[in-house]
């Protein structure tokens, strides 16, 4: 169970660090993703992005 929360968690830091990238092909918007503004700042959290690109990633592993 751990190594979920810690795979997991290291997706969402790869995936907030190539979100800019990533929007251009509409992920990082979807309904579970967040964003905020702190300090000036822009935070996003994309938990459902990396909950969507971990069941495609999932799948196709099974295939292959």
């Amino acid at each position: 169970m751990i190594r979920w929360v810690v795979v997991i968690f290291l997706a969402v830091i790869v995936f907030s660090s190539l979100l800019p990238w990533l929007e251009k092909l509409g992920i990082g918007r979807l309904p579970g993703d967040l964003r905020f503004r702190l300090f000036g700042r822009s935070f996003s959290l994309p938990f459902a992005s990396t909950i969507l690109l971990s069941t495609v990633v999932f799948i196709l592993a099974k295939i292959l």
